[in-house]
């Protein structure tokens, strides 16, 4: 899983349809072996389309601003934004 996702992100730019198919491998290969992803690799999917984002392609990654210290991803698939809280 790990090298399908690390090559998925070297590709994301270059091949994107090849980028796709090889997260959507990875994601197969947890599902069916009941693998729990690490967490590292579960960030570059979308919590609600559940298609692979790369950072900056597909995606837009921001800081917020209010108190609580967080990171804001938006995919760009779908349109979906979700965050997550820095500790501090």
């Amino acid at each position: 899983m790990e090298i399908l996702i690390e090559k998925a992100i070297f590709n994301a730019k270059t091949n994107p349809k090849l980028s796709q198919r090889q997260a959507l491998l990875a994601r197969r290969i947890s599902t069916r072996n009941k693998i729990r992803m690490p967490y590292y690799l579960r960030m570059v999917f979308c919590k609600k389309c559940k298609s692979f984002i790369a950072p900056g392609i597909n995606s837009r990654v921001r800081l917020g601003r209010s108190s609580v210290k967080s990171i804001r991803i938006s995919c760009n698939l779908c349109g979906h934004t979700y965050r997550k809280i820095i500790a501090q």
